[in-house]
């Protein structure tokens, strides 16, 4: 038995292993967490999720995380997982209902009251909007913004019709947006507060139920182009509803639910 203790939790469909890394247990018996990460969230095979989180201490705030996806590769911020985190940290005594905590993005304030999660997200940054993306023989309008993550996002007429995999894929890899490339959003208005999104997320490489700071990025541009109006509501594929407050600083709201506790075996990393 590994016995390690870790929990099960969910945000808008989007599933994370959470553990309490506050004493390095994770780094003494797993030095490769690339292997030990892509390996746990490997689906039917082993616990399976979407990424996996470290709570780990800080000397200045309530507690640091690491974030990492489910290929292994270590992401700056997850809107979703962030307050996954900060739910668990509430729950965990290691934070009490208004907390702060380091990320790779920068400082993220949360505040926990139930189930529900409200979340300020970094300061974003980056934007650029409607500039063309040639894809083979086709060309797209994109815009995009950094939450945290970088984000490209695209208005369609109905979200239901994209081929999200296929076109999220060609324009995660576009050349427009670098060697680490982005997370792609597809989004319909339907009136000045409510919006349907799907997303394309790098590093799961595929369609996810929901993404927190895709969700924000697509409020903040649509914001800024005059299409909605604070709070936006965010219409998920998971079929959770993500508030988004746009002022002088963003918040996302929505549900973070407690799945299960266990005890990791050996057996789920082969």
């Amino acid at each position: 038995m590994v016995e390690l203790e870790f929990s099960k939790m969910s945000a808008s469909g989007n599933d994370f292993v959470m553990i309490d890394n506050r004493n390095g247990k994770v780094y003494d018996r797993f030095p490769d967490l690339l292997d030990f990460v892509s390996k746990i969230c490997r689906f039917h095979h082993s616990v399976g999720a979407d990424g996996v989180i470290l709570i780990e201490n800080s000397p200045q705030h309530d507690f640091r995380w690491r974030f990492f996806n489910a290929d292994g590769s270590e992401a700056e911020m997850c809107g979703n997982g962030g307050r996954c985190a900060a739910r668990f940290a509430y729950m965990n005594g290691i934070a009490g209902d208004k907390m702060s905590f380091e990320t790779i993005a920068g400082v993220i304030k949360a505040e926990v009251y139930g189930q529900k999660v409200k979340l300020q997200l970094t300061k974003p940054a980056d934007l650029k909007l409607d500039y063309p993306l040639n894809l083979d023989d086709k060309q797209f309008f994109a815009s995009s913004v950094n939450t945290g993550v970088p984000h490209a996002v695209l208005l369609v007429v109905d979200v239901g019709q994209v081929a999200v995999d296929q076109l999220g894929r060609m324009i995660r890899y576009h050349s427009a947006f670098g060697k680490a490339g982005t997370n792609v959003n597809f989004v319909q208005v339907l009136d000045k507060n409510n919006v349907k999104i799907r997303t394309y997320e790098r590093g799961v490489e595929g369609e996810t139920y929901a993404c927190g700071t895709g969700a924000v990025a697509s409020g903040v541009i649509l914001t800024e182009k005059s299409l909605v109006t604070s709070p936006v509501n965010i219409h998920t594929k998971g079929g959770e509803i993500l508030k988004i407050y746009i002022n002088d600083e963003v918040y996302l709201e929505g549900d973070a639910k407690f799945i299960y506790k266990g005890q990791l075996h050996e057996e789920a990393l082969l």
